[in-house]
């Protein structure tokens, strides 16, 4: 069912703004809250991404859950939620929206949910069950931990709602380059074509996109950014945000009393290169914040008090549903992830279950007064969504991945042509009953976000 709604300008980016750079006449328009809890686990819950066992040693820096709550002057309210998680199942994300309609009254197109994909967070429910070779302990450590994380989630909103107070929102974009496409730049030549000039190829965005929420007396409160890359420069079993992580340390640190967020735009094809040191993820982690503080300096536009939002499903189908004669055939498959969820489907089947054919997937689209659009988007969504979207909704549009629920790659046409890890045969890795997504999904999604924009426009 789509939602449509008039609603409070939504923080989905955030930079800061001096008192200098603040209008006198600029009166507060917006209340807003913020909130945040850690998210580290206290027990041995491993470590999400890689499909190894990954019990955690050690902790670089804490990891988090924000949330900024918006209110309108017609009291409807909107709230933002970021985390370093790698990825958030439906199972955790749909019980924490019933909670928070039925504490507070939010409604789905309400509330968007993001995670920043971070290869060093812990595991939650089942988002990449077949990827690990678990034992009971494992599971009853997940299971105890996400209940703890769905409750959070509901705390972490209802303290931001709590402690709603006038602010502004105003808007700008930055530029930083280490992103870099995988699909069509070999990791490990990365280096040398960097040290040699020479150029990279492949789409990739390497815009930031920021926001500022500010207080009627011009003090920063809060900045959100995003950016298109996978958050996987480490691939150790030591808790951090990787560099999202870091470049929000380093924008708190320089304005005290303010809250760095951060989302992941539409980075499912594009890694951090070079990568795998610490000493990179800082770099990555220092040009990000670098980034949000030259934007900062920038006039920002300022957001004017309202808003609009839509929310839909589209029904995204399998290219072929998965039979008991391949599931079979795949027990004994030498890739142990591809055994492990064909086991898993076969039992489905004996127990009387249908494998759907096609999966529910999430869009959310909030028009921000004039001057925003944020587009957001289940999964793990590449590039070609953010340039397709941006080009034809126009400037200060913001296409946002990994929203709601985890669920799998989602290609574009042209990836899923091309083929390859991220628009071939690789939905089992993340559970799905089937191999590949139908060709059509990007025409799918498109007109679902037509319909929602025109919607939130009109």
């Amino acid at each position: 069912m789509t939602r449509l709604m008039r609603l409070p300008l939504l923080c989905m980016s955030m930079a800061f703004v001096s008192s200098l750079a603040m209008p006198a006449a600029y009166a507060a328009t917006w209340q807003a809250g913020l909130a945040k809890a850690v998210i580290t686990p206290t027990k041995s819950v491993w470590l999400a991404g890689y499909g190894s066992k990954r019990a955690p040693a050690g902790k670089l820096h804490e990891l988090w859950m924000k949330a900024l709550a918006l209110e309108d002057a017609q009291g409807h309210r909107v709230v933002l939620i970021t985390s370093d998680f790698q990825g958030v199942p439906k199972s955790m994300s749909d019980p924490a929206f019933d909670r928070l309609r039925q504490k507070y009254g939010l409604e789905r197109h309400q509330l968007l949910f993001t995670f920043s994909h971070n290869h060093c967070g812990p595991r939650l429910g089942d988002d990449l069950v077949d990827y690990y070779p678990i034992d009971d302990e494992q599971v009853e450590l997940v299971k105890e931990y996400t209940e703890q994380m769905a409750t959070r989630v509901v705390d972490v909103v209802g303290e931001a709602i709590s402690k709603l107070a006038p602010a502004n929102l105003q808007m700008g974009e930055g530029h930083t380059t280490f992103a870099v496409n995988r699909r069509n730049n070999r990791e490990a030549d990365v280096a040398n074509m960097l040290a040699n000039g020479t150029p990279l190829v492949g789409p990739v965005d390497h815009t930031v996109p920021v926001l500022t929420v500010t207080r009627s007396d011009g003090r920063l409160a809060a900045v959100l950014f995003g950016y298109a890359c996978h958050p996987t420069t480490l691939n150790f079993r030591t808790w951090c945000g990787d560099y999202p992580g870091f470049a929000q340390l380093e924008l708190e640190e320089k304005h005290p009393g303010a809250m760095a967020m951060f989302v992941n735009t539409c980075g499912g094809d594009q890694n951090p290169l070079p990568r795998r040191k610490v000493e990179l993820c800082k770099q990555y982690g220092h040009m990000l914040a670098v980034a949000v503080e030259e934007t900062l300096k920038q006039p920002l536009k300022p957001i004017t008090p309202t808003i609009r939002t839509a929310f839909d499903y589209v029904e995204l189908p399998y290219l072929k549903v998965a039979d008991r004669e391949e599931l079979t055939g795949a027990l004994q498959d030498p890739n142990a992830i591809r055994a492990r969820w064909a086991a898993r489907m076969l039992k489905k089947l004996e127990a009387g279950e249908q494998l759907a054919s096609s999966y529910p997937y999430p869009v959310h689209a909030w028009q921000l007064g004039k001057e925003m659009l944020v587009i957001g988007m289940g999964a793990e969504t590449v590039v070609d969504y953010a340039l397709r979207f941006k080009g034809e909704f126009g400037p200060g549009t913001w296409v946002c991945g990994y929203a709601d629920d985890m669920i799998a790659y989602i290609p574009s046409r042209r990836v899923w042509e091309e083929g390859g890890y991220e628009g071939g045969s690789n939905l089992f890795e993340y559970g799905r009953p089937a191999f590949r997504w139908a060709g059509d999904i990007e025409d799918r999604i498109a007109a679902s976000v037509k319909k929602l924009v025109d919607q939130v426009r009109r």
